[in-house]
């Protein structure tokens, strides 16, 4: 059976730094894009950022580039989110995702909000206060 569990999540104020990770078990992700969605209260999942199998590309939502970096550990079946400069409306709770298809533009926005992924995790919560 396959899971997917983040962890770092916290309580953090603004401008403060939160690295996630998540960890994948019951199959080898190696060959599969992985990412990161939130879902704050009462808001639809939004898309946040996604790393190719081989990590050669990554893609960001608007809200959070420049600001977050996505990298994983194939040797660990782990995928990262470093998440500096955090502003109250970054409050969500955070989870990974695994998907054959890696996905750029307006695709990331739409599974994340309405199609889903092969599989994802049960999140992490992100405060941030002000």
């Amino acid at each position: 059976q396959v899971h997917l569990v983040e962890s770092g999540g916290g309580l953090v104020q603004a401008g403060g730094s939160l690295r996630l990770s998540c960890v994948a078990s019951g199959r080898d992700f190696s060959t599969y894009a992985m990412g990161w969605f939130r879902q704050a209260p009462g808001k639809e999942r939004e898309f946040v950022a996604a790393i190719s199998w081989s990590a050669d590309r990554t893609y960001y939502a608007d809200s959070v580039k420049g600001r977050f970096a996505i990298t994983r550990d194939n040797a660990k079946n782990t995928v990262y989110l470093q998440m500096n400069s955090l502003k109250p409306e970054d409050t969500a709770v955070y989870s990974c995702y695994g998907d054959e298809n890696y996905c750029s533009g307006y695709v990331c926005y739409h599974r994340a909000a309405y199609l889903g992924y092969d599989y994802w995790g049960q999140g992490t919560q992100v405060t941030v206060s002000s």
